[in-house]
Formats: C-alpha cells, sequence, structure tokens
C-alpha cells in the first residue's frame, strides 16, 4: 500500500494544502525524541523538494536544539477526513532565527503571527504515502487562537522573557541557540 517519491508531486501538494494538522519528529542520538502537532498557518512548500515550517514559541524549544545536533527530520500529515492517506516527509533541515539573513529573506511568506520564533527549512529526501485506514475520521471545526492571544499578551518584552526561562535549553539540558548560536 505504501509508495516512495524522491520528491513531492502534485498529488502531495493538493493534500497538503488542505490539511488542519502535521506533526514534527526529531531526535538526536541520544535523549529525548520530540514529535510535536502544529497548526495554523505556518508551513509552506517552497518547491517539490523543499518546505519551510514556522515555528512558534511554546513550552519547548527541541526541535531547534536536535537540529544542530542532528538534522534529520521527519514531518506526517494524515487525513482525518476524505481518503484514507497518511504522508511522511523525511529530510534534512536547520532552524533560523530573526538574526539570521534566512528570516528576514524568507519571514514574508507567512502571516504575522505573534510568538514566531525559528523558521525551520528541510530539504525533503524522501516522501512516503501509505494507507490511513486506521486514522479515525474527524470533522474539523475551527483553529485555537489561544496560542496568538496569549503571544499577544505577553508582547515582545514578555515573550523574550518567557523564551529565557522556558526555551534556552532542551529537556536533556542542551542550548537552543534561540538568542546565539552555541559554541
Amino acid at each position: 500500500m505504501g509508495k516512495r517519491y524522491e520528491s513531492l508531486n502534485s498529488g502531495h501538494i493538493d493534500f497538503i494544502a488542505n490539511q488542519k494538522l502535521f506533526f514534527v519528529a526529531t531526535a538526536m542520538k541520544e535523549g529525548a525524541i520530540n514529535l510535536s502537532p502544529k497548526g495554523m498557518d505556518s508551513f509552506r512548500i517552497v518547491d517539490n523538494s523543499e518546505i519551510l515550517w514556522l515555528n512558534l514559541t511554546g513550552s519547548g524549544n527541541e526541535t531547534a536544539t536536535h537540529l544542530q545536533h542532528d538534522k534529520r527530520m521527519t514531518i506526517m500529515f494524515c487525513a482525518f477526513e476524505g481518503k484514507p492517506i497518511i504522508l511522511r516527509l523525511y529530510g534534512e533541515a536547520r532552524a533560523y532565527h530573526e538574526r539570521d539573513s534566512f528570516w528576514k529573506q524568507h519571514i514574508g511568506l507567512f502571516p504575522e503571527i505573534p510568538g514566531s520564533r525559528q523558521l525551520i527549512a528541510m530539504r525533503i529526501k524522501l516522501v512516503q504515502t501509505s494507507c490511513g485506514m486506521g486514522v479515525p475520521l474527524m470533522d474539523y471545526k475551527e483553529e485555537r487562537n489561544l496560542l496568538n492571544k496569549w503571544a499577544e499578551n505577553k508582547g515582545a518584552k514578555g515573550l523574550i522573557e518567557y523564551m529565557g526561562l522556558k526555551n534556552i535549553n532542551s529537556l536533556d539540558g542542551l542550548p537552543t541557540g534561540i538568542f546565539e548560536d552555541p559554541a
């Protein structure tokens, strides 16, 4: 049932465009594996071999740390309505911060979202599709606006203070590079 592709095709791109939720997984050789659900208007396809994901401020910052040590990243989409499909993107990624020229060149691809923290660029090495027959059917109701409201209430200074408390080190105690690149 599963198929492998070297890059995205138009069917994959259409499928991704209709998804409201995706999952991001990263890991280092040792330590915690990170798997996070993502939503909002935070995913862009640059071309059939490259994607961008706008990472928003949250309670941890595992992806940024992991990518400094091992560039592997997997992104998964699964259909909760319509034809049962699971689509995974396997590749190598890098995190870019507001201080980086890459950020300045690409942030305009996204709406202004309070708490935007990093741009993650991933070069796709493999696309895999498989059946999603075991994934439940669920109806999409609406986006939650809670993260936006939380970030707006914090304000720029409050977000920096929060990141200083929650986003400087990973669960394994390694630096995330949120304010500066680790030595």
